[in-house]
């Protein structure tokens, strides 16, 4: 029996001074399917265990403790993995030590919110084609929600390709007869009536504000194409009327340039806007602009991400993360921002070199941060009103839905650096 005894505390022994294994999930080429791995990133946090993000090692990869069920739940996803001892973990941390690469501790799960209208489909907006296909689940907020103060419920939020100036995408021209226009113009409408404002205008503009007041209260904002330019526009013209007769039955304000109010807004100055509810456009933001013939090839049509320093700038590093630093091109009502027009204070993340076309931004208001991402769909160069959704089984790898699920991950992330 004593015998017996001892061979059980030799076997626990022996257990307990086994090298701890870790998974690393690598971001770089190898990797079979990066949109998914930041599900299985996400999905580690819900379970209560940390995860640490490897800024610009091997494309930006995850480091997580093997647990049960980790390593079941990466081949059902299909995400490549590698479990690996403590001794490989060390020297990982050693070449982080070393280069421009850095650790963060993702400790929490975050809430996210979409505020998208109830009768928009999935693949009308690239975030929440993402979100669905990583798995990482998401609550629909939209007007009502917002002004009830039910934003500081959630950690991260994504504008929908929402046009807060209250003039229905500027689509006007082209689709005032369409039903779904119609339809659009009458739930709007409702909303703005059963909220007591006089104008779908006046109502986007008093929801724009409640989200400004959720970023600095220290939420985190994500926004592309037409959101990113018409929130600020909308925060700009609080009480000045600049919408046209189709959307409020009266004329703007002869005088709403000069009475524009930039300090209010968000990344955007000095912009110049467009009235005319023919014309499909909202300001001098977009670049190149929506009404001017399209030349660019979509063979030739890239961005450059910056690179920044991984240990003093760990916020741009992780916005950035990506297996490739020139991303191809795509188009949207908004495409790109004028340099011009974009706040000094502003960090500007990715570019066409040498133009004035950016496509990417980041910056802080108040407790919190906003993300602006040029563009309608990553993977749809010229994505039109009708057309199908676009399938992310046939693009598990792409570096333009990389950075949106970048800053899925980003509220998740330690304050203070992680220390080796």
């Amino acid at each position: 029996m004593k015998n017996f005894y001892r061979w059980i505390f030799i076997g626990l022994m022996s257990f307990t001074s086994l090298p701890a294994q870790h998974c690393l999930i690598p971001m770089d080429f190898v990797q079979t399917d990066h949109l998914k791995a930041y599900g299985i990133a996400y999905w580690s946090l819900t379970k209560g265990v940390n995860v640490e993000w490897l800024l610009n090692y091997r494309g930006g990869s995850f480091l997580i403790p093997l647990f049960p069920g980790l390593e079941k739940e990466c081949r059902i996803r299909g995400v490549l993995y590698e479990v690996i001892s403590s001794s490989e973990v060390n020297s990982i941390y050693a070449t982080i030590e070393n280069e421009n690469m850095e650790r963060v501790l993702l400790e929490k799960a975050p809430k996210i919110a979409v505020y998208t209208p109830p009768n928009k489909q999935p693949w009308d907006d690239a975030v929440t084609l993402a979100l669905s296909y990583a798995e990482i689940p998401y609550d629909k907020v939209y007007d009502d929600e917002v002004l009830d103060g039910k934003l500081s419920e959630y950690d991260w939020l994504h504008l929908h390709h929402e046009d807060f100036t209250g003039q229905y995408g500027k689509f006007y021209s082209a689709f005032r007869n369409a039903a779904w226009y119609q339809q659009e113009v009458q739930v709007n409408e409702a909303m703005a009536a059963k909220r007591g404002y006089p104008s779908v205008s006046e109502l986007k503009k008093a929801v724009a504000r409640e989200i400004k007041r959720y970023v600095v209260d220290g939420g985190f904002l994500f926004a592309m194409c037409s959101a990113t330019d018409a929130l600020d526009i909308a925060l700009a013209a609080e009480g000045v009327d600049i919408v046209d007769v189709p959307f409020d039955g009266d004329p703007p304000d002869p005088n709403f340039q000069q009475k524009l109010d930039y300090s209010k807004t968000l990344a955007f100055q000095d912009f110049i806007l467009y009235p005319d509810p023919n014309l499909y456009e909202f300001s001098d933001i977009d670049i190149p602009p929506s009404f001017a013939p399209r030349i660019r090839d979509p063979e030739t049509d890239y961005f450059t991400l910056f690179e920044f320093s991984a240990k003093y700038d760990p916020v741009p590093t992780m916005l950035t993360q990506n297996h490739v630093g020139i991303i191809k091109g795509f188009m949207g009502q908004t495409t790109m921002f004028n340099r011009k027009k974009i706040k000094p204070s502003v960090v500007i993340m990715g570019e066409v070199e040498g133009t004035d076309e950016v496509r990417y931004i980041h910056g802080n208001a108040g407790k919190g941060t906003f993300t602006f991402y040029g563009g309608h769909d990553p993977e749809d160069y010229t994505h039109a009103v009708g057309d199908p959704p676009t399938q992310l089984e046939l693009h598990k790898n792409s570096p333009g839905y990389r950075l949106i699920l970048n800053n899925v991950l980003f509220p998740a992330a330690k304050k203070k650096k992680l220390k080796t």
